[in-house]
């Protein structure tokens, strides 16, 4: 096709490709410009897990989840935490249409498309301890049968189809530099062309300048995604009220090009960008042996049995368990002026515990190979945890807890860790594994997760003491603090359309994605409760798309 489109869509995520996908299949001219080359398609969504929050799903009630629209907003709401009038005028809207779709449509939309999800629904965020607080009540999380790169493959390939007939047409190496907005619409962007770049997926490519570009369309989307990757704009938007000082050892947990730019560009035309200080990062950074992408972080998603102690040897205290509630440790750590922490675990824990997120680091899931998923019955059998075990800065292991120690301090001798404490700690929560009943409100919530079997079966260990030589050796886990998601965005309606700072809409101009914060300028609040970022890119990509085919017809 020629340059000539109906629609710019502005960036080559999820959100893109999802709204490119809805506009292509009605017969809509759309061009993509992306500044990265052609192996970025799918943008983040590709090193995702692929995990999908669904409320009431057929996965869940075949575990005897029993799960609602009317629970799961109770959830929502209890982590958002809504609290700013202008900020929040659409956020809270987007929820609850969002859920809605996650209660009705979404797993038939998907499933329409080819994508197929495994039966154990995870649960991720089991919460602050609170029916009113932050956390999922019940497993959501849905993971889907190859990852984050089947996500994205079900919508790609048609889209790809749609360009083979010349409905749309891809722009790599295109940046963004402005929004043309003429009588108060959007009509078009312009930008620089890069450098060609042969940079494999997610690392950095050259910002070297070779020409210039200016195209038009009836309308223009942007799904850019959000700061993640941008360590001067998370410095610029920390909520040092909430966090205390910015951490500058940060990890970062997306590639380097998540930069931000477009809510800046947006900004200048003329809409209104909400909610930067809400952020979704995560105190369980492994640091990549094997990095992509500069500081690349790899989350480490622990099972609920592991003793978590602050850089002093100090337990994190109740309800700061692993898996309970990311959003609560990170502000607890950060606000502290800590950057790192400290998981011990048994070999016993490992095998049955040791979870890393990402596509790349569950080749059987994103491989959808059968063979390799009966290696999670022994997750250290598994390359991708093996790696880490014997490669990864971040881990160490000895057979007696002095020992371990020793390897801890030698780590981080800048914060070395007290011997003493660290004993304390240990015998005093094994004391308590004695029964099956007990104080220890994380051995509580143990036995509490272990009463769902998906969990029992393949994420948590049966109770055991740290120190009982039979379930050695001990490892010792360091987890950094590391960026991921952008909660607030572009201000949008229920359209996806962007709004002025006075609530006016402007003509021809869309967001979606996490450009949008995933909706309205931040559908999440201040806490996620998971499963809900693919999710979110989706059907705010897919509410754009189908908005821009009726405002066009």
């Amino acid at each position: 096709m020629s340059d000539a489109a109906d629609v710019i869509v502005v960036g080559a995520g999820l959100a893109g490709l999802v709204a490119t996908y809805e506009l292509s299949r009605a017969g809509r001219r759309v061009l993509v410009v992306e500044q990265e080359n052609e192996a970025n398609l799918g943008g983040q969504a590709h090193w995702a897990q692929g995990g999908l929050l669904l409320v009431n799903s057929p996965e869940q009630r075949r575990l005897c989840i029993k799960d609602s629209l009317e629970l799961a907003l109770s959830d929502w709401l209890g982590s958002a935490g809504f609290d700013r009038d202008r900020e929040d005028r659409w956020t809270r809207a987007w929820a609850e249409s969002y859920l809605g779709f996650a209660a009705g449509g979404k797993r038939d939309y998907l499933r329409g498309l080819g994508l197929t999800l495994m039966p154990n629904v995870g649960w991720p965020e089991r919460g602050a301890g609170t029916a009113t607080g932050p956390g999922n009540s019940v497993p959501r999380f849905h993971v889907t049968w190859g990852s984050g790169p089947e996500v994205v493959r079900v919508f790609r390939d048609p889209v790809l189809d749609a360009a083979a007939r010349g409905l749309v047409s891809f722009k790599h190496r295109h940046r963004v530099d402005e929004i043309v907005v003429e009588g108060g619409a959007a009509v078009g962007v312009r930008g620089a062309l890069l450098a060609p770049s042969d940079a494999p997926r997610g690392a950095s490519s050259t910002r070297r300048e070779v020409g210039t570009f200016d195209l038009r369309a009836q309308a223009v989307v942007v799904t850019s995604g959000g700061i993640g990757g941008n360590l001067d704009l998370v410095r610029e938007n920390w909520p040092t009220g909430r966090l205390g000082s910015f951490p500058e050892s940060i990890l970062v947990g997306v590639p380097a090009h998540v930069d931000g730019r477009m809510l800046g560009i947006t900004a200048r035309a003329g809409g209104s960008v909400v909610n930067l200080d809400r952020m979704w990062h995560y105190p369980e950074g492994l640091k990549h042996h094997s990095p992509t992408w500069p500081r690349h972080a790899v989350h480490f998603l622990p099972g609920p049995s592991a003793l978590w102690l602050d850089p002093a040897g100090r337990r994190l205290p109740p309800p700061l368990f692993p898996g309970q509630t990311s959003g609560n440790a990170l502000r607890h750590l950060a606000s502290r002026g800590h950057t790192h922490s400290w998981l011990i675990m048994t070999q016993t824990m490992v095998d049955k515990e040791f979870d890393l997120s990402g596509s790349a680091e569950n080749p059987d899931i994103t491989g959808k190979n059968c063979a390799l998923l009966l290696l999670r019955a022994k997750k250290s059998l598994m390359k991708s945890v093996r790696d880490f075990l014997e490669r990864g800065e971040d881990i160490v292991a000895h057979r007696t807890l002095p020992a371990l120690v020793e390897a801890m301090n030698a780590l981080t001798p800048e914060t070395p860790l007290d011997l003493a404490r660290v004993e304390h700690e240990a015998a005093t929560r094994d004391l308590q594994v004695r029964n099956d009943y007990s104080k220890d409100l994380q051995l509580m919530s143990l036995h509490n997760v272990r009463e769902y079997k998906a969990e029992r079966l393949l994420h948590t260990a049966r109770p055991h003491r740290l120190l009982d030589p039979e379930h050695g050796p001990l490892y010792a886990i360091r987890l950094n603090l590391f960026t991921r998601k952008s909660l607030g965005g572009v201000q949008t309606t229920l359209d996806s359309q962007v709004v002025r700072p006075d609530g006016s809409v402007i003509d021809g101009l869309y967001a979606a994605g996490e450009a949008a914060g995933f909706g309205g300028g931040g559908m999440h609040g201040y806490h996620a409760l998971e499963g809900s970022f693919l999710g979110g890119c989706i059907f705010s990509g897919r509410v754009a798309g189908r908005a821009l085919d009726r405002e066009l017809s």
